[in-house]
């Protein structure tokens, strides 16, 4: 199992080097001259060729792609994510405040649609055909077919002005201290995130579970007599998990995009807002850490299903 382990950790590596190409030279194809990003207009207007020409050579900006990308791939192995082009201020920093923001929402709404979604499958399938069947066929139904943007709004319409039960928007109100403090803040967008999510695993789930209780071996168990909850939990469950457990990998990098338009609707100060802060802004280095994060995160999610597949599978190890 360790070697399992240390073996895919070790993977991640040139995946990151691969995604960090991508990320650089996507950018470098989409974006203008960065000078102009880098100074103001007018300033720029008052000055000649003569000194925007060494201006560019002080940054370093006429070196060709492949200078400037491994000059940005070191500094970024040694924590030098460059600085706001908007503010001045070290994208580093900047970061360490955001990060933690997507994170938490992420996080949370992974949470509640794993739980939500898989119990709503698990009873469909052994209810099948039932009020609790087609009860939660229509939250997955609209669960896939409601963008999540609109939920948001609609949720904010009912909970916040019509009822006035939770705030409209940010993260941390004033006088909060605690998680709990705020946790009223991260209940709509929680929940907008998430439910997009929960339909689909509760369809995937439910249809996953049907199958493997059409499987003789769980046949062979119900007829010697075994209790049905041994039978659904031990002999059905863990193997119809598995191709949830591969879905929520799937999906976790779009709820990592979806959070974007989640973080603007709810105002929430996370990597989303930052992201299209720097993209409205044309604040390039601000765009490239934000992305670079998201991979490592996604990265970092693939391997924790990769183990969790092998915990539950051991001929995952054996391969």
């Amino acid at each position: 199992m360790h070697k399992y382990i240390i073996r895919r950790t070790l993977m991640c590596i040139p995946m990151l080097f691969i995604m960090s190409i991508i990320i650089f030279l996507g950018l470098e194809i989409a974006s203008s001259d960065p000078l102009t990003n880098m100074i103001s207009p007018q300033t720029l207007s008052t000055m000649t060729l003569e000194q925007i020409d060494q201006l560019r050579e002080l940054y370093g900006l006429d070196d060709p792609v492949v200078v400037r990308y491994f000059r940005w791939l070191f500094n970024v192995m040694s924590g030098d994510l460059g600085v706001n082009v908007v503010t001045g201020a070290p994208i580093s920093v900047l970061l360490a405040t955001r990060l933690p923001a997507t994170l938490e929402l992420v996080g949370i709404a992974l949470l509640v649609s794993t739980v939500s979604g898989i119990l709503m499958g698990f009873i469909s399938a052994v209810r099948k055909n039932t009020v609790f069947d087609y009860s939660f066929a229509l939250v997955g139904i609209l669960g896939i077919s409601i963008p999540s943007f609109f939920l948001g709004i609609i949720l904010i319409r009912i909970f916040s002005l019509e009822l006035s039960w939770l705030p409209v928007a940010g993260r941390i109100p004033v006088g909060a201290i605690t998680f709990w403090d705020r946790f009223p803040n991260l209940i709509l967008p929680c929940l907008a995130l998430a439910f997009n999510l929960t339909g689909t695993l509760m369809r995937y789930t439910r249809g996953s579970m049907v199958d493997v209780l059409n499987m003789d071996y769980v046949k062979t168990a119900r007829s010697k007599g075994l209790p049905l909850s041994k039978v659904y939990f031990k002999h059905a469950f863990r193997n119809a998990l598995m191709p949830v457990v591969y879905l929520i990998c799937f999906r976790l990098p779009l709820l990592i995009s979806g959070s974007v338009v989640i973080e603007t609707t709810f105002g929430w100060s996370g990597l989303g807002s930052m992201l299209l802060d720097g993209l409205n802004a044309s604040n390039y280095p601000a765009v490239m850490a934000v992305v670079m994060a998201a991979a490592v995160v996604v990265q970092l999610s693939s391997l924790l299903v990769d183990v969790i597949t092998a915990m539950l599978d051991p001929r995952v190890r054996l391969e």
